[in-house]
C-alpha cells in the first residue's frame, strides 16, 4: 500500500514537472534561445564621444590579456580609457600604465578615495571613473577581465544610436577550458536567462530588467536621470540594479549574448566557481528565507524530479512514471542545447543539467548560510 502511494506521488510530481517545463519552454520569454544578439544597426552620422571606465582591484593576472584589446579599439570617434585602480596590492595600476601604447586609445589610471560606508568597492570605483570622464555622451562600463574584439565599442555605439537605446549590455562569453568550467559555466548563463528572460528585459514597458556588468554601454544622460552610480551604491548585483534604475526612469535597455566580448578570468576549480555563484545568490533572493525555501523546492521539482522519476520508473517497472519523468528530462535537455552550442560544447552534456542544477541548489543554500554567519558577499578581500 505504501509503495503504491509513493509511486502515485512520484507520478504526480513528474506530471507537474512536465507541465512546468512545457510552460517554461513556450511561455517564459523563450529564455532558452540564444538569438538575442546586437540588434540591426548602421554607422551613425556623427560618432559620439565615449569614455571607457574599468574598475580594477588586484587584476594584474588578467590585464595583459584584456587591456590591450580595449586600448586597440577601432572607434571612428573620440574615446579614451579610464582604469580605476581600486587600491590594488599587486601593481595593477603600474602594469596598466606599462601596457599603454602611443597608437591606441589614451589611457589614464586613477585611484579613488578610501571606500566609504554603504558602497561596494566596484561601484565606488565606477563612480570615481564616471566623474573623471567629464561630459561625454556615452560611458562603457566594463570589467578588467573582459577582452573586447577590435570593433566591440563601435558596434555597441552603433546599436545604441540606431535603436535609440539608453543601455546596451552584452553578456561576455565566459571561459570553458576545464571540466568544471564546461559543466558550470553554460548552465550559469542559462539560469541567468531563465531568471531574466532577455526578450522580456528588452521589451519597453515590461517589468523585467537586466544587464551584464562586464560590458554595459550607457548614455550619460540616462545614467544621471536614474540617479547616477550613487543610486545603486550598495548593490551586490550591480548590473541588474543599473538596468532597473535606467528602465524605471524611462530608459530603453537591451541585453544579449556577445560575439566578440569574452571573459578571460579562469575558474579552473570547483571551489572558485562555487564562490562566484554563492557570493551573490542569496542577495538575488533579497535575503529572504521564504524565497530561499521556494527556490530550493522549485529547483528540486523542476530539475531533480524528472531524472529521479525516469530512473525510478524504469527500475520499478512503472512505465507511466518513467514516461512522464523522461519527457520532462528530455524537454529540459532540449532547452539547454542552444546554450551548449553557443559555448561549443557537445550535445550529450545536456543530460547533466540536473546534476549541475543540484550543485547550484547547494551553492544557493551555502550563500544563505554565509550571509547568516555575517560573511555576506565576499570579493577581493572585502565583505558586504
Amino acid at each position: 500500500m505504501g509503495q503504491t502511494a509513493g509511486v502515485t506521488v512520484l507520478l504526480w510530481l513528474s506530471v507537474v514537472s512536465l507541465v512546468g517545463w512545457l510552460w517554461l519552454a513556450c511561455c517564459h520569454g523563450l529564455f532558452w534561445r540564444t538569438d538575442q544578439r546586437l540588434p540591426p544597426r548602421r554607422p551613425p552620422v556623427r560618432w559620439p564621444e565615449v569614455a571607457i571606465v574599468v574598475p580594477a582591484r588586484d587584476e594584474a593576472e588578467v590585464l595583459p590579456v584584456s587591456l590591450p584589446g580595449l586600448l586597440a579599439q577601432k572607434y571612428p570617434g573620440r574615446a579614451r580609457v579610464i582604469l580605476v585602480d581600486d587600491h590594488s596590492g599587486d601593481g595593477t595600476g603600474a602594469l596598466a600604465q606599462r601596457l599603454a601604447t602611443t597608437e591606441g586609445l589614451p589611457l589614464s589610471v586613477a585611484v579613488p578615495p578610501a571606500l566609504p560606508p554603504g558602497w561596494t568597492g566596484k561601484l565606488w570605483a565606477l563612480r570615481h571613473g564616471v566623474a573623471l570622464a567629464g561630459p561625454v555622451e556615452y560611458l562603457l562600463l566594463t570589467d578588467a577581465d573582459i577582452a573586447h574584439g577590435p570593433d566591440s565599442l563601435a558596434e555597441l555605439v552603433a546599436a545604441a544610436e540606431s535603436n535609440r537605446l539608453d543601455l546596451v549590455s552584452q553578456m561576455a562569453r565566459l571561459r570553458v577550458a576545464t571540466g568544471w568550467e564546461r559543466l558550470i559555466v553554460p548552465a550559469f548563463v542559462y539560469f541567468f536567462a531563465q531568471l531574466y528572460p532577455f526578450r522580456w528585459s528588452n521589451r519597453p514597458g515590461a517589468r523585467t530588467a537586466a544587464a551584464a556588468g562586464g560590458c554595459s554601454l550607457v548614455r550619460r544622460e540616462a545614467l544621471e536621470r536614474a540617479g547616477g552610480v550613487a543610486a545603486i551604491r550598495g548593490a551586490v548585483i550591480d548590473d541588474v540594479s543599473l538596468a532597473r534604475a535606467v528602465k524605471s526612469t524611462g530608459g530603453r535597455i537591451w541585453l544579449g549574448l556577445a560575439d566578440q566580448v569574452d571573459s578571460v578570468r579562469p575558474y579552473p576549480r570547483l571551489a572558485q566557481l562555487w564562490r562566484m555563484v554563492s557570493r551573490s545568490a542569496y542577495a538575488q533572493l533579497r535575503h529572504s528565507p521564504p524565497l530561499l525555501l521556494g527556490t530550493v523546492l522549485g529547483l528540486g521539482l523542476v530539475y531533480l524530479v524528472p531524472p529521479a522519476s525516469a530512473l525510478a520508473g524504469l527500475f520499478a517497472g512503472r512505465p507511466a512514471v518513467a514516461l512522464a519523468g523522461g519527457a520532462a528530462w528530455a524537454l529540459m535537455a532540449g532547452t539547454f542545447l542552444p546554450m551548449l552550442r553557443y559555448y561549443r560544447q557537445p550535445a550529450r552534456a545536456a543530460l547533466l543539467l540536473p546534476f549541475t542544477a543540484f550543485l547550484y541548489l547547494l551553492m544557493t543554500v551555502d550563500s544563505a548560510v554565509q550571509h547568516w554567519r555575517g560573511r555576506g558577499a565576499a570579493w577581493k578581500g572585502r565583505t558586504y
